[in-house]
């Protein structure tokens, strides 16, 4: 005969399979991970926030487009105040072949200029959500954020399916748990840095790719053929027509300061291109999983559920374990005594 509060299946039926129900949600949270594979994917995301972090930030997204306008700016005085110096009024043709290595990157200077300046663009307006991801918990502790949370709740609930007394003990953990899962994403404010993170991986989407990057390197390829001819071929050939460095300066001070500050610039911008060499797989593993926008979701939806299923299974044992009423005993007549008269 089975003692009061020793209920070997979980209580009543409703609360049996709201357990049921718990349980399974616990495994769904453990099995998610496996399922998007965020083991393998989020460390990459991880790596490529770090790997991002050194070019995203104001001043060095102001220094590169103020680089571009530097070089813009050399090319263009280059070709319409130094040409009708070197060539004494003999036209851009009698320029272009006497110096042909400039001619063909002032030729493809514009499509660059485009490209970049809009690339620069595209990046700086991402500041703010790049800023906002990175704000985030490490990418590589998002799996067992999903994990442990479900291992808690599917032990929990199956605890307290084999015996009603392990629901008494356990159904506050439960609701805990629940609880902490809908908290997570206002504590982490993922509800407004999530959405920045989806626009920035759609922003990215043409940017981190193969095609694009090995796109952008042959620019740094042609603009450093073209600084090389202004360097080595017209600032010597300036110099020949009588011109000393502080007259070349003074006169064409556009030129002077791209051939000064080259260097510089193929510094500061060759290891923000290499970043984003680097990082093309490892976007493309972020990309793959469920868009950023859903994941506040993967969190509040199962937490509310562990809840209203704790609530609607019943948080009182009262019920269970209280005695059946006493039945009146009937009594018959007492016996007579003996002796009476």
């Amino acid at each position: 005969m089975s003692r009061p509060g020793d209920d070997s299946g979980g209580g009543t039926p409703a609360r049996r399979w709201a357990l049921v129900v718990v349980a399974l949600l616990g495994v769904a949270l453990v099995v998610m991970p496996f399922a998007f594979d965020m083991f393998g994917k989020t460390p990459k995301g991880a790596v490529m926030i770090a790997g991002f972090k050194p070019y995203m930030t104001e001043a060095r997204l102001n220094g590169y487009q103020a680089e571009l306008r530097q070089i813009d700016a050399g090319v263009r005085q280059t070709e319409t105040t130094v040409a009708p110096v070197l060539t004494g009024g003999g036209g851009s043709s009698n320029f272009a072949d006497r110096y042909p290595d400039f001619a063909s990157f002032d030729h493809q200077w514009p499509a660059i200029d485009v490209k970049m300046t809009g690339l620069m663009n595209e990046v700086q307006g991402n500041l703010g959500n790049y800023l906002a991801v990175a704000a985030l918990p490490s990418f590589r502790l998002f799996p067992w954020f999903f994990v442990l949370p479900g291992v808690l709740i599917a032990g929990c609930a199956v605890g307290a399916l084999v015996r009603l007394s392990r629901w008494q003990r356990f159904r506050w953990v439960l609701v805990a748990l629940g609880i902490g899962l809908i908290a997570a994403p206002g504590i982490f404010q993922m509800f407004q840095r999530a959405p920045d993170g989806g626009h920035m991986m759609t922003a990215f989407k043409d940017i981190e790719t193969v095609t694009n990057v090995e796109q952008i390197q042959g620019y740094f390829g042609s603009m450093a053929v073209g600084q090389g001819a202004i360097r080595l071929e017209i600032v010597p050939a300036l110099e020949r027509t009588g011109l000393s460095r502080a007259e070349i300066a003074a006169r064409f001070p556009a030129v002077a300061t791209l051939d000064a500050d080259w260097v510089h610039i193929l510094n500061d911008m060759t290891p923000m291109i290499g970043a984003m060499s680097d990082n093309v797989a490892n976007y493309q593993a972020i990309a793959s999983l469920p868009p950023f926008p859903l994941f506040p979701w993967f969190f509040v939806l199962p937490g509310a559920l562990v809840v209203g299923l704790v609530f609607a299974g019943g948080l009182s044992r009262k019920s269970v374990l209280a005695p059946a009423p006493e039945q009146p005993v009937a009594l018959g007549p007492l016996p007579a005594r003996q002796g009476a008269l």
